[in-house]
């Protein structure tokens, strides 16, 4: 099964040596479970032909927010909104969570509560996994038709599902705990208050569940339809 990785957005330069860029986390994240991948780099104004071109889609985090009136966003929308049409499954996380929910009718904002970053607890379908965050913007508003799924004190609308057809959430599966000390250093100091992250270092070699998130993330890809 090929996936189709939309990026939209790029990892800090200090890390990508090591760690790669974002598409490489969901590699590494989606790994073993006999997926093929292809990239489009839409936050560099590169896109799919059609939603034909991949037999499920994934769009990526980014540092940018799904409302800024950059010129890649509306094509973004579109594109969405056509491989919805399509039944294709896809799979948006944190920005591709909030730009799927914009795009099918809901609102995303930046969230008056601030922050949350590093390992956080969310409740879905009934269970606690506890996933690394990184976020400001939440989604406020969800879609005609979306469920969720998925909550936590922070975030309300921290995982959605339309139909069979699409899941996306909020926080960061493909963010291991490198990925957050990088970010703290790199994008998070001067940004962030320091208190959240001096919180989320504390808390960077404690266990994640990103294991069962992959999982889940898989078989909504391969499910029939």
């Amino acid at each position: 099964m090929k996936i189709g990785i939309l990026q939209t957005g790029h990892a800090p330069d200090e890390i990508r040596p090591t760690h790669g860029d974002y598409t490489d986390f969901f590699q590494r994240l989606l790994g073993g479970q006999g997926f093929t991948f292809a990239t489009w780099s839409v936050v560099d104004g590169t896109f799919p032909e059609s939603p034909d071109d991949a037999d499920g889609w994934l769009i990526t985090g980014s540092k940018h927010g799904a409302y800024e009136p950059l010129p890649w966003i509306a094509p973004l929308e579109n594109l969405i909104r056509a491989i919805r049409a399509a039944g294709k499954p896809m799979i948006g996380i944190c920005f591709g969570h909030q730009i799927i929910a914009q795009a099918l009718g809901g609102k995303v904002e930046k969230f008056s509560g601030g922050w949350s970053i590093g390992r956080q607890p969310y409740h879905i379908d009934g269970q606690t996994h506890h996933i690394n965050a990184w976020h400001q913007d939440q989604v406020t508003q969800i879609p005609p038709n979306a469920e969720v799924i998925g909550h936590n004190d922070f975030c309300a609308n921290a995982v959605l599902t339309y139909g069979d057809q699409i899941l996306t959430l909020q926080p960061h599966p493909e963010f291991d705990p490198d990925t957050i000390r990088g970010l703290i250093t790199h994008r998070g100091r001067g940004i962030v208050p320091e208190v959240q992250l001096d919180a989320a270092e504390r808390t960077l070699n404690v266990p994640l569940d990103t294991a069962a998130i992959a999982t889940r993330m898989a078989a909504h890809f391969k499910a029939p339809r």
